[in-house]
């Protein structure tokens, strides 16, 4: 029977890999990953001989039509990334789309993804939060702080290393020097670092040493109920 599963991979330690993520990966017709080379290294390590194609953010608008035949043709697909759960900030949205609009059946495994465990590392408010993956680069980007400024959950970006720098300095200008944030650097592998502090302390810190390898941000939302005070105060003066 014809089925996309969506295929979590080890964000560093290949520990994390799961035993049905192993199974699948072995018995479906065909994996989609996001780069070949690097999805072959993980696939020699777990013996996995199974077919790969390229499905990635540059051609995965002209590959859907091709492999919604293939599905309904009854062959079993597999999306990998490089690293965590597809289509979350990465290629998976459009083709489970297209497969839920087909009828074709869609089964998404569970397993690593990146922003979990750097929400839970944070010591951050983790009952509610939002998600913001890569903020814009420059169209909407300021705009967007804007409205992340008076946010009041505790937000969860991805950030490039040789961005953290200025992105840090930008959380000083809209959220101020004294929000509460934690960078998590290299998540599961060898190296894994939690920086936290405010973000005046996290900036010092990494404009010392240069930043490496994934990361994540982690940001304290805004705290209404010092604000509320603050003008209640500033009310009776």
């Amino acid at each position: 029977m014809s089925k996309l599963y969506i295929v979590p991979t080890p964000i560093g330690n290949l520990e994390d890999m799961t035993f049905r993520a192993i199974r699948i990966l072995k018995e479906v017709d065909l994996i989609l990953a996001e780069d070949t080379r690097t999805s072959g290294k993980l696939l020699k390590h777990f013996e996995i001989g199974t077919h790969m194609h390229s499905h990635h953010m540059h051609n995965e608008h002209k590959t859907i039509e091709n492999l919604i035949s293939r599905l309904k043709g009854g062959e079993t697909i597999a999306l990998i990334s490089d690293a965590g759960t597809p289509a979350i900030s990465d290629p998976g949205f459009l083709l489970t789309r297209a497969c839920i609009e087909n009828g074709i059946a869609v089964e998404c495994l569970p397993g690593a993804t990146a922003f979990v465990p750097a929400l839970v590392n944070s010591g951050l408010p983790n009952d509610k939060f939002i998600f913001e993956g890569f903020l814009p680069e420059k169209k909407g980007r300021q705009t967007r702080y804007i409205e992340l400024a008076e946010e009041t959950r505790t937000m969860i970006l991805y950030v490039s290393p040789h961005k953290l720098v200025k992105t840090l300095a930008e959380f000083i200008t809209y959220f101020g020097e004294d929000r509460q944030i934690c960078v998590c650097r290299e998540l599961s592998k060898l190296h894994e670092e939690n920086v936290r502090g405010t973000a005046r302390e996290v900036l010092a810190h990494f404009e010392k040493t240069a930043p490496r390898g994934e990361i994540v941000v982690v940001v304290a939302g805004k705290t209404i109920v010092k604000e509320a005070k603050k003008n209640k105060f500033q009310k009776e003066e």
